[in-house]
């Protein structure tokens, strides 16, 4: 059970540090161990690139997150739309001068770091509508007004991000925007009329569609059509994940990893390498740990005195629940692959240092639960 505190800018350390959500804790950092465990099997069992960067980044991100969580969520509000604009600029600069890597003009290098703004778009998103719709009534989040703004918000960095191109996350950041419209109390009808114009115009967006993303949509309805090619991903994905079987080849003897069949395996298809290794138990171990982590920020959420941190909490959790889904789906042959990184487990310092930005802003909405937001 929860302990409520009344908690202020003048509450002792001790007692914001006795508010701190450690199921919360523990279970992202396990989470972390094991993503630094599996970055190590990606590098063959040796203390290589991938397993230094990936450990570094987490400790510091992890740590960045403990000393966030002490951040009043007033401040988080009273900068929410601040940090929507400077996210947006970093993406528009990211679009227009940023790296290009794979095709794709989507990095900004800070030397430390090359920063993927449009990770933290995800998390941006989400702080801005949070604030939005902080105040406002039921009764007119449907007006006219009250839609469209929202909307424009959203369209601006989508259309940034579909420009770099990045289908994938663009589709990952409407995800995120629309889920706290929907929290909000955004009439259901417009949610169907939208499915609707979506199925509809369909076959017209394909055909606007880059040739790789076109691919992509074929091999999966049939990734045979192209086994060494735009398949060749899906293909050895089942397979690692299906040899695994029930317990897994065990710690650092996975084959498909070892011997190079599996493409990107570090990054979005690191769930493929795990599952290969521990098997079906490993995953629901892994699975388990995930609903955990949810399960405590929608609690968190619920208990928050301030709708600022309600939203927020609810549309992190579910935005966390969509991108695991998502990940999952694609290494299974579920869903398209759209380049969509496992949260914390696959390798990528701008999605980490998202995430835990998001689960330090939940935390902060622990620590001032009770705390009045006018």
């Amino acid at each position: 059970m929860y302990q409520y505190y009344s908690l202020s800018e003048k509450s002792t350390f001790f007692q914001k540090l006795r508010s701190i959500d450690y199921i919360l804790l523990t279970a992202v950092f396990i989470v972390g161990v094991i993503s630094i465990s599996a970055m190590y099997s990606t590098d063959g069992g040796e203390i290589l690139y991938h397993t230094k960067n990936h450990a570094y980044r987490f400790a510091i991100f992890f740590i960045m997150m403990f000393i966030i969580s002490f951040f009043n969520i007033k401040f988080w509000h009273a900068t929410g739309y601040i940090f929507y604009i400077i996210v947006l600029a970093l993406l528009f600069w990211a679009s227009n001068y940023g790296i290009t890597a794979s095709g794709s003009q989507r990095w900004i290098n800070l030397y430390f770091i090359n920063l993927q703004p449009s990770e933290l778009m995800k998390i941006a998103i989400i702080v801005c509508f949070s604030k939005y719709y902080h105040r406002m009534q039921v009764s007119n989040v449907n007006k006219i007004k009250n839609i469209l703004i929202p909307l424009v918000i959203l369209f601006i960095p989508i259309a940034l991000v579909v420009s770099q191109p990045d289908l994938g996350t663009a589709i990952l950041i409407a995800l995120s925007g629309l889920i706290v419209l929907w929290l909000a109390g955004l009439n259901a009808k417009y949610f169907f009329y939208s499915s609707l114009l979506f199925i509809i115009s369909a076959p017209f967006v394909i055909s606007f569609l880059k040739p790789y993303q076109k691919s992509r949509i074929l091999s999966f309805f049939d990734p045979d059509r192209d086994p060494l090619g735009a398949g060749y991903q899906i293909i050895q994905s089942k397979i690692a994940v299906g040899s695994g079987g029930l317990s897994g080849k065990g710690f650092l003897k996975g084959t498909q990893g070892y011997l190079e069949f599996l493409p990107e395996k570090h990054t979005d298809f690191i769930f493929t390498l795990y599952s290969e290794e521990f098997g079906f138990v490993g995953s629901l171990i892994l699975l388990a740990l995930y609903s955990i982590i949810i399960f405590r920020i929608i609690t968190i959420g619920s208990i928050s005195r301030n709708y600022f941190g309600k939203f927020f909490c609810y549309g992190f959790g579910s935005s966390i629940f969509i991108y695991i889904v998502v990940n999952m789906s694609m290494v299974l042959g579920l869903l398209p692959i759209v380049g969509s990184p496992l949260p914390i487990m696959s390798y990528g310092g701008s999605s980490m240092l998202a995430t835990m930005i998001g689960l330090g802003i939940v935390m902060s909405t622990k620590i001032y639960n009770r705390q009045m937001i006018s």
